[in-house]
């Protein structure tokens, strides 16, 4: 699946909340306090993707297997955006570089330079 296919929003709140083993309730509660956020259809309906549904999941390892609470697991996914936004940006950087280089090096002259050790360089037409 792409990441576009996997940011496209399809679930309910009630669907979403069955896949992930969550309580509707809950969901409005990450959804208040900033941890995921649905897209809304134009009839203010909350729809989740895959990757909200993937984000959601981690919260409940981070709450309930590492017992982080939910101020814990904002930083935790602060940090976690920050790194995805920084991959990205090398991502990008690195591609830009090697074309860069790659420019250069066609704008290379090459030439055939032979070396004589009694006369020194001499070019080879």
């Amino acid at each position: 699946m792409s990441v576009d296919e996997r940011r496209q929003p399809r679930y309910m709140i009630s669907v979403a909340a069955e896949l992930v083993g969550m309580h509707p309730q809950t969901l409005r509660i990450y959804e208040a306090k900033g941890l995921v956020t649905p897209k809304r259809t134009p009839g203010n309906t909350r729809l989740y993707s895959e990757s909200d549904l993937e984000r959601l999941k981690l919260i409940q390892r981070l709450t309930t297997e590492l017992g982080l609470n939910l101020a814990g697991v904002e930083i935790v996914l602060r940090l976690q955006d920050e790194v995805q936004r920084l991959r990205a940006r090398m991502e990008r950087l690195e591609r830009e570089m090697r074309q860069a280089i790659d420019h250069v090096h066609r704008q290379y002259r090459r030439e055939l330079v032979l070396w004589q050790p009694q006369t020194g360089l001499v070019r080879k037409p």
